[in-house]
């Protein structure tokens, strides 16, 4: 089939009857689901834009394997030009979503493609979990499904590793073999936008231990498969807020969720790692899933920290405040930062290396270091803009007071900005900006670019450690030698 629209992507959903839980009830109709219902027509404008002519054959090309046109996340870079047209999907999706919605179907597929390019690994420990790896990645891409995935324990107890909890499927294991398949019990987290995909890819991540082998496993599934219940957090909005009044989280809220797996079969041509601590463990770092989807967060994050510059720069512009030194340095701040982002980014695209497979990797040490900073770098674009939208932001009125006869000619005369900014332009900045850096939908965009990667502390640690471990740091040995022979020669003298 390969690329399919975004009508396609909503028949699909109608089809399905995934088990989704949300505010203690369960939900029938997901299209029809107010919380659902803008989101999924925001994907849907993705999948349509593969055959818009004005971006088709930017973001997709024709598969050599099968002659159909596909989507450049499935796309295996091979150079510096590949890994420019894998960088064009990223960006377009990114700029289609203001860079608010992380889990874009390209991520995930990008994370497959690089699963199925390695599958020299999982042949290492098993040759059917390689043949598994390459026929769902072809499964994904000729149908052009939309992935979610889980990969973290839920928040237990942090201080026992999984075979150590109270019970003993609090975590997602294996239950038992049979002959369809194996048997699987447990939770895992944080599905992203899991009620509207197509399948979920559950995939190992470092940390496994001795004891943990029947936590050490790696499958894919249809979300709708039975015993698979999706538990949604509580929504940030609930469907029924007026764009006017909510522009960003009318539309792109991202629901997230815990997947819970009471007892649900994984075919056999599903696994990809099963009871093999060691392959767990090195999955992430072996197989290009860490770095290759980096590409796509790091173009991401870019977009989304660029958009927050720009509405915080509209905030104090609106109202004439960018004329005080304190402010333009403030902006002057966020400017940089977006700047420092974007040359990361060509750096990791332009240094890339090529692997024995002969796969083009971005280059690890500045996609690392993006990883490193935008954990603070967005919250500070979210605290600049509180700071200079201050008290105002608190005091927008609604779209209905703005239509009302009686009080309407007040907005426009006590809300005015500066001039040449009336009342109306002023109020939809601000509600621009409340929606990104104080309401419940901007505060869950703040925590999710914190932890995007996990423990920022943690991940910066090993990254220096990593970092130490390639380095010898030469140019210390340099001076150091260079003050002996100094000294040697004043000594002889």
């Amino acid at each position: 089939m390969g690329i399919r629209t975004g009508a396609q992507y909503i028949e699909a959903l109608k089809s399905r009857k995934p088990e989704v839980w949300l505010s203690g009830k369960k939900v029938t109709n997901l299209f029809d689901e107010p919380v659902f219902k803008q989101p999924i027509l925001e994907i849907a404008k993705l999948y349509d834009m593969q055959h818009d002519p004005a971006y088709q054959d930017k973001i997709t090309h024709l598969c050599e394997e099968t002659g159909e046109r596909i989507n450049n996340a499935f796309l295996v870079p091979k150079n510096y030009e590949d890994l420019q047209k894998r960088r064009a999907v990223f960006e377009e999706f990114a700029k289609a979503t203001f860079g608010l919605m992380g889990r874009t179907p390209d991520f995930l597929n990008v994370v497959l493609t690089s699963m199925a390019s390695n599958s020299w690994f999982f042949e290492k420990y098993n040759k059917e979990w390689a043949e598994n790896i390459q026929n769902y990645f072809r499964h994904v891409r000729d149908n052009d499904l939309f992935l979610t995935h889980a990969i973290i324990n839920p928040q237990n107890d942090r201080s026992k590793s999984s075979h150590g909890q109270q019970d003993m499927f609090t975590h997602l294991g294996v239950v038992k073999e049979t002959p369809e398949g194996l048997v699987v019990r447990g939770a895992k987290m944080l599905a992203t936008l899991a009620p509207i995909t197509d399948e979920v890819i559950i995939y190992t991540f470092p940390g496994y231990q001795p004891g943990d082998e029947r936590y050490a496993i790696s499958f894919a599934l249809p979300v709708d498969t039975p015993g698979l219940r999706i538990l949604c957090r509580e929504a940030m909005q609930d469907g029924t807020r007026s764009l006017f009044d909510h522009p960003l989280a009318s539309r792109f809220e991202e629901m997230d969720a815990v997947l819970v797996f009471d007892d649900v079969v994984v075919p056999w041509n599903r696994v990809f790692i099963y009871n093999n601590v060691e392959a767990a463990n090195l999955l992430y770092p072996k197989t290009g899933i860490a770095q290759q989807p980096a590409h796509q967060s790091g173009v991401r994050g870019l977009i989304k920290l660029q958009f927050a510059t720009e509405v915080a720069v509209k905030v104090a512009d609106s109202i004439g405040v960018d004329g005080f030194l304190h402010v333009q340095n403030d902006l002057g701040e966020l400017i940089q930062a977006v700047e420092t982002i974007k040359a990361l980014l060509k750096v990791a695209e332009y240094e890339h290396e090529v692997t024995a497979q002969g796969e083009a990797m971005p280059d690890w040490i500045a996609l690392e270091t993006i990883r490193g900073l935008m954990p603070k770098m967005y919250p500070r674009a979210i605290e600049v803009m509180q700071t200079i939208g201050a008290g105002g932001l608190l005091m927008s009125p609604t779209e209905a007071d703005m239509k009302s006869p009686e009080i309407s000619g007040d907005f426009e005369k006590y809300y005015l900005g500066r001039a040449g900014v009336t009342g109306a332009e002023r109020i939809s900045v601000f509600k621009l900006a409340w929606d990104l850096c104080g309401e419940a939908f901007g505060q869950r965009l703040l925590q999710y670019e914190r932890y995007y990667t996990g423990d920022p502390i943690r991940k910066r640690a090993i990254f220096y450690n990593t970092y130490k471990k390639q380095r010898s740091f030469t140019m210390v040995e340099e001076a150091l030698k260079g003050a002996e022979e100094e000294k040697a020669l004043i000594s002889n003298n």
